[in-house]
């Protein structure tokens, strides 16, 4: 049996007012949908036209990351087929029958934008392109991406492939869950095996955001004549992590430079559990010194907090009702979670604050006797 406790924390968190964020001037952004989010609670800081269908071009990549990351081995040897080599558009130039790793075709999706790269992978874990775009499909929507179908995994042109800027920030914002994810999108360079020639594929990121913005950290660019210049990007600063997507952007760099600054002035972080706090007391049983345990946070909790913020953040703390002995100095005894607006944003676990050794069996036994001679002593007497 488990006790939850939820403690509203309200207190800790202040108001930030207008005046103490500093003056926003509005924003003047070319794309026709736009959104900023902040990744943890799905908090929007920005949007125009964030539901209007658009057309994803090679930010599509990102759900065929996310879905690759999830099915794939990283260490598979994927090889291309003759229908990846010959893919329209940017490209690894993989040749037919060449083979990379997994791990390496990925980067070469994330880095060059190479279609054929998604196609090989595709093939490789369903069969087929459309057999992924499915995939990529229904875990988009498990993710509640509800506007989102896709038919490739390139973002090549089709009428039924599209998206809108908000699924796509919750598709990104799903993948900085996981931890390839972030480290492939915000890698600047990556040199791998090029077969049959002398030198080796030297990749250089075409998200220039990682070199134009201050804690860029991804994610993925995309253009097509139909859907115009497509950007998400992604920065994290002072353990805020943001999500921007523009799509057809006239000037997808600027726009997206603007918003990331006009959010990061909109929410901060704050520590709102500090590591070493106590936070819980449990019961010990058969504790030879000791018949209450205090439970310390592992970890420190930060979370990001904007000026309407207050209400909506609680913690749960989550601990047996009782243990028993022998307990181990630091030994994990239960859990707190942060949530905001009942969607968890972090957490940390709950450790014993000292040893316990277990009772003799000499003092155990005396115990009960103890125990028995009170009982019938209350109820005879």
């Amino acid at each position: 049996m488990r006790s939850k406790a939820i403690t509203f924390i309200a207190a800790v968190l202040f108001i930030v007012t207008p005046a103490a964020m500093g003056a926003t001037a509005p924003l003047d952004v070319t794309a026709k949908s736009a959104i900023v989010i902040e990744a943890a609670t799905g908090k929007v800081l920005y949007e125009k036209n964030a539901n209007d269908r658009r057309y994803p071009a090679s930010t599509t990549k990102i759900m065929t990351l996310i879905t690759a990351l999830e099915m794939g081995n990283m260490n598979d040897v994927v090889t291309a087929s003759k229908a990846a080599s010959t893919t329209e558009g940017s490209s690894l130039w993989l040749t037919e029958g060449e083979s990379l790793s997994m791990l390496d075709m990925l980067y070469g999706i994330m880095l060059v934008s190479g279609n054929d790269a998604t196609v090989a992978v595709a093939e490789h874990l369903a069969g087929s392109v459309p057999a992924f775009a499915q995939l990529m499909t229904d875990k988009a929507q498990a993710i509640g991406a509800n506007h989102t179908h896709f038919t490739n995994s390139s973002g090549l042109p089709d009428v039924n492939h599209y998206t809108t800027a908000a699924d796509m920030a919750k598709i990104t914002a799903y993948g900085y869950q996981l931890p390839l994810f972030a480290t492939i999108v915000s890698t600047k360079e990556k040199i791998m095996p090029w077969q049959g020639q002398q030198h080796p594929r030297d990749l250089f990121n075409e998200n220039r955001m990682l070199w134009l913005y201050d804690g860029a950290n991804g994610a993925k660019t995309g253009y097509t004549e139909d859907a115009g210049r497509c950007l998400v990007s992604a920065a994290k600063r002072d353990g805020v992590q943001l999500i921007a997507v523009v799509f057809d952007s006239e000037r997808m760099w600027d726009d997206s430079i603007a918003m990331l600054n006009y959010s990061f002035k909109q929410i901060h972080s704050q520590p709102i559990i500090q590591q070493g706090d106590i936070l819980k007391t449990v019961k010990v049983v058969d504790g030879k010194d000791k018949a209450v345990l205090p439970l310390y946070a592992q970890d420190g909790v930060v979370i990001p907090v904007s000026g309407d913020d207050e209400g909506d953040f609680t913690t749960v703390v989550d601990v047996p009702d009782k243990v028993n002995a022998p307990i181990e100095e630091g030994q994990t005894v239960g859990q707190v979670k942060v949530l905001y607006q009942n969607k968890e944003v972090g957490s940390t676990n709950l450790v014993a604050h000292d040893s316990v050794e277990k009772k003799s069996l000499f003092k155990s036994l005396w115990s009960s006797v103890q125990s028995l001679v009170s009982y019938m002593l209350r109820n005879f007497a």
